[in-house]
């Protein structure tokens, strides 16, 4: 079964970011809307999840991004059924530049059937398991490489990053924030790591500068609701010559319950020649002085 279309626009203005490129919580956006139309097609579409009681979450993401998009540019997305059982459901996007016909982004979300407003799994039925049958495809995803993280519970070396409150205007249609919300947040909390070893946002504007994401690995382990705190603390787990990954942990602020981890690579940009550069060497090492799990 080949992919099908489930979403096609543009970048608009408003959603680049400072490195002048799609912000990637608009992505997430974007995938949303394709997850929501492949969702559909099998079945569980938002007016028969709620006719029924049931709601679908996000469990993990993996995003490679493999290509930029920038102001202006055309894309759509193609989606498909990478596996599917009694738990869980995986899915497919594959973001394309519709000008250009190249492959910008590829992303794998576990998905499970859940009670509204929790993460209460349910079951998935034979009904909805032969119906995600006819949109498997063949998906060309690449092994994660491996990652080691502090243990759960483990705060040592992690800085405050983000910390504000879940607006009415971020809660998705089974009363819970948004998947863009958390990433949001994840993004703001990027400036602050950054910084915390020189790349401020001065340097970053005098020095033509900028953090270039390349893969998210995103997980969910609680929840959001409107007036909830979401708090973020991040450390980072590996710094090389221009590239970096950084831990999020977002708990809610009022519990200490972690809701959501994000580890993220990217590069720093020359966002003129568009080019990955090496880290001035005082501020790599500043960043290696910050390794949650040591040099």
């Amino acid at each position: 079964m080949p992919f099908i279309e489930t979403y096609r626009g543009t970048v608009n203005r408003w959603e680049v970011d400072n490195v002048d490129h799609f912000t990637v919580a608009f992505y997430f956006a974007r995938l949303e809307d394709a997850t929501a139309g492949l969702l559909d097609a099998i079945g569980l579409g938002r007016d028969a999840l709620i006719a029924s009681g049931r709601a679908v979450s996000l469990v993990d993401c993996r995003v490679r991004y493999l290509k930029e998009l920038r102001v202006g540019d055309i894309l759509h997305i193609q989606s498909g059924v990478i596996r599917m059982d009694d738990d869980s459901l995986t899915i497919g996007h594959e973001v394309h530049d519709s000008g250009e016909g190249k492959l910008c982004t590829a992303v794998e979300q576990r998905m499970q059937l859940a009670k509204p407003g929790t993460r209460d799994p349910l079951r998935f039925g034979p009904e909805t398991r032969a119906a995600a049958e006819r949109y498997r495809v063949d998906w060309q995803g690449e092994p994660a490489p491996t990652s080691q993280h502090p243990p759960a519970g483990d705060d040592t070396g992690f800085i405050d990053t983000a910390r504000d409150v879940v607006k009415p205007s971020e809660i998705d249609a089974f009363g819970l924030a948004a998947i863009s919300a958390y990433i949001h947040r994840f993004s703001a909390a990027n400036a602050h790591v950054l910084a915390a070893f020189g790349l401020t946002p001065a340097y970053l504007r005098d020095k033509g500068r900028g953090l270039s994401t390349f893969e998210f690995r995103l997980a969910f382990t609680g929840v959001l609701r409107e007036g909830d705190v979401a708090r973020v603390r991040s450390g980072l787990l590996h710094v090389g010559t221009s590239s970096m990954r950084i831990l999020h942990r977002m708990t809610n602020g009022r519990t200490g319950a972690l809701v959501s981890t994000l580890e993220q690579a990217g590069v720093h940009l020359d966002t003129a020649a568009r080019r990955p550069a090496p880290l001035p060497d005082g501020l790599r090492a500043r960043a290696r002085a910050m390794l949650l799990l040591g040099k």
